[in-house]
């Protein structure tokens, strides 16, 4: 909390006619100066801001408030970054912090980078826009499309021109850092016959339509670039910056914000062509995502600005595929409050042609038959699933389940419960109690368990060892103990005896036990799927939704592991992990810890391990791993299903079909071993 004196202090030294002047043309009229309001459409001005009180007023919509609450709804920052902007173009220091002196210094040379960084791409968005008026191809291009010159200049629509070093002419140095920090420009490194290092510099964009990517305080961030004919890629993209993360901002917002309020929704399409093009034809309250899947961060910031989100997707796999992430990332935020639909066109077109082809007309109509978000959950649970069989209806309320668990509780959460337990056949009270009891039987995290527990080896070593054969830990901690001279069977000598049952859980040994500090499976699988990416896509769909069932934080990472081979291919490790560093949807707030089992600590791990690669076979590698990883999980249903006591017919036949399955696993887990070392 901030002390309310300082608060005081604070708005006493702004002027809040500068601050809303900077976003708003003021004219003086009478005591006041008067405006078109920002917060809703309007001719004729109705904004007045008061220099005696401090405070803006529109007689039109009613918006009103001091420099701080302006800041939070016109730019959608939060209430603290509000107050520490406004603290620091007065020279005040905000007392919350806590910050050593050495954090203090670091955050100040992170805003001082900030802004020299803004200010060298706002440079050269200059230089494009000019070279644009002078470049009769692509303005010609500009045409074809639609464009007019208004539009192309509220959006600041420049050209690339088609050379290699066009930037020297506009900076003093091109060997400037800043030039390659910015993402301006390429420097590849290479060495002269004599062994030094040289570097060879060039643009990063070069003939291409540039539109310049602005933070919701307007400043240029980043560039997205357009070819004008055939070419790859279609879109290229400042690469990620101090400024620039592709993940967090969406294009056009900050050109949305006074269209999001007038039209109450935002309307999120897929490339920058779609949100300049509408806004041509009256939908100022588009945006775009910059090449990735819809994030949670995207939804937090859009939320800011409108408590309704419309998405727009070809009808395609593409799309269908696209509108599965954004589903994912919007239903954490989908509370009784907000809506959030889904409109999917036609394959051939995009939204800029849909509406060239059939009108504005024609488009509204579609929007207003957009699928609400509760309808888009129970379409993406039974996909593939035939709801005549009583087969296709379990398996969609199967995989409802982790979706429906991302809402927040509430009125919609229920009824989207009640429509799906309609749709399954069943009542809504058997169906979550179902549910219940699936996430009380998952199996224990076992990502503390190591892949070898006697011989601490490299993550990269080229095969698993064998004396790790798979046996449960609870059998492993009994046969270690029945050498020993120290186990007892139970009473009968059976597996199910409630002796047994006590005694055959892992226990600890005498006195305190450090685990080794050495990889799991889980680690080792990761390992393999970031150093070798393409073999992800080799796998089966049933393989991919049993590691999205892993615990944290191997979900997360497998699950933007797809995200990312389905936007970029096959990359390198050292490019996928960048990428994976970058916000993405979370499963859960464990994901996000910042200890030793969160996200960022995997992601350490994995760029810390050895990073040999000399296996001409790593989908082999993948598949033992694989192999090992069923073993455990159903090792640990087995378990669970023998000391549940459960005697019912299909109990007993999972039983048995589960020892059907162990034997299966241990006899390829032995033949894949035998096979490895004789290769």
């Amino acid at each position: 909390m901030l002390p309310q004196g300082f608060l005081q202090d604070l708005l006493s030294r702004v002027d809040v006619v500068e601050v809303v002047g900077r976003h708003v043309e003021l004219k003086r009229g009478g005591v006041n100066l008067m405006g078109l309001c920002p917060f809703h459409d309007e001719k004729s001005p109705s904004f007045s801001v008061s220099p005696s009180k401090q405070f803006y007023y529109c007689f039109g919509c009613g918006a009103s408030g001091d420099a701080i609450r302006f800041l939070t709804e016109h730019l959608g920052l939060t209430f603290i970054d509000a107050v520490r902007e406004l603290a620091q173009q007065v020279g005040l220091q905000v007392p919350e912090r806590q910050d050593s002196p050495e954090d203090r210094a670091r955050a100040d040379a992170e805003r001082s980078q900030r802004a020299t960084l803004s200010e060298v791409l706002e440079k050269a968005g200059e230089h494009y826009r000019l070279a644009l008026k002078n470049n009769a191809r692509a303005v010609d291009y500009l045409k074809r499309r639609g464009l007019t010159g208004a539009v192309a200049a509220r959006f600041g629509v420049g050209y690339a021109p088609d050379g290699w070093r066009t930037l020297a002419s506009v900076f003093p140095s091109y060997d400037d850092p800043l030039l390659t920090e910015s993402g301006l420009v390429i420097a590849s490194g290479r060495e002269d016959g004599e062994g030094n290092e040289k570097q060879k510099r060039y643009d990063r964009f070069r003939d291409r339509i540039m539109f310049p990517i602005r933070s919701v305080r307007g400043e240029v961030i980043g560039f997205g670039g357009r070819v004008l004919d055939k070419g790859e890629p279609k879109y290229l993209n400042s690469p990620e910056t101090p400024v620039f993360h592709k993940g967090q901002e969406l294009y056009g917002l900050f050109e949305a914000r006074q269209g999001l309020r007038a039209k109450g929704y935002a309307l999120v399409v897929e490339g920058y062509m779609d949100v300049v093009a509408l806004a041509q034809w009256g939908y100022p309250n588009a945006v775009a995502t910059l090449g990735t899947a819809c994030t949670a961060e995207h939804m937090a910031k859009l939320f800011r600005f409108t408590e309704s989100v419309v998405f727009s997707f070809d009808g395609d796999a593409a799309g269908r595929r696209a509108a599965a992430r954004a589903l994912e990332a919007a239903l954490p935020h989908a509370t009784d409050l907000r809506t959030v639909r889904f409109l999917f066109l036609p394959p051939e077109h995009d939204p800029d042609s849909y509406i060239r082809e059939l009108g504005p007309e024609a488009f509204e109509r579609a929007l207003g038959q957009a699928v609400p978000l509760s309808a888009q959950l129970i379409t993406h649970a039974g996909a593939d699933c035939d709801l005549d069989q009583a087969e296709g209806r379990s398996r969609m309320l199967t995989q409802a389940g982790p979706l429906v668990e991302l809402l927040p509780e509430g009125l919609l959460r229920e009824q989207v419960v009640q429509a799906l337990a309609k749709q399954g056949g069943i009542a809504a009270e058997t169906l979550q109690a179902h549910w219940l009891r699936r996430i009380a039987a998952r199996p224990r995290p076992r990502d503390a368990e190591p892949l070898e527990a006697t011989t601490a080896r490299p993550l990269a070593a080229a095969t698993i060892d064998p004396a790790d054969d798979g046996t449960p830990p609870s059998e492993r901690w009994r046969q270690q103990q029945q050498s020993k001279g120290r186990w007892r069977e139970g009473s009968s000598g059976k597996p199910w005896d409630k002796g047994w049952r006590d005694r055959a859980r892992p226990m600890p040994m005498d006195g305190p036990r450090t685990p080794p500090q050495t990889a799991t499976l889980l680690d080792r699988l990761a390992w393999l799927l970031a150093q070798h990416a393409g073999v992800w896509l080799e796998l089966s769909g049933e393989t991919h939704e049993f590691l999205f069932a892993q615990p944290a934080p191997y979900r997360l990472f497998f699950a933007a592991l797809d995200r990312v081979l389905h936007e970029h291919g096959a990359i390198s490790m050292r490019a996928l992990l960048t990428e994976l560093q970058q916000p993405i949807a979370s499963t859960g707030d464990d994901d996000f810890d910042p200890g030793p089992t969160g996200l960022p600590a995997l992601l350490a791990r994995l760029a810390g391990f050895h990073a040999v690669d000399d296996d001409d076979a790593p989908g082999l590698l993948v598949e033992a791993v694989l192999r090992r990883l069923r073993q455990r999980a159903v090792a640990d249903e087995l378990q669970w299903l023998i000391e549940s006591g459960e005697l019912s017919e299909a109990a007993t036949a999972r039983r048995n079909a589960l020892f059907t399955l162990t034997a299966e696993l241990k006899n390829a887990i032995t033949a894949a071993t035998a096979a490895s070392q004789g290769r």
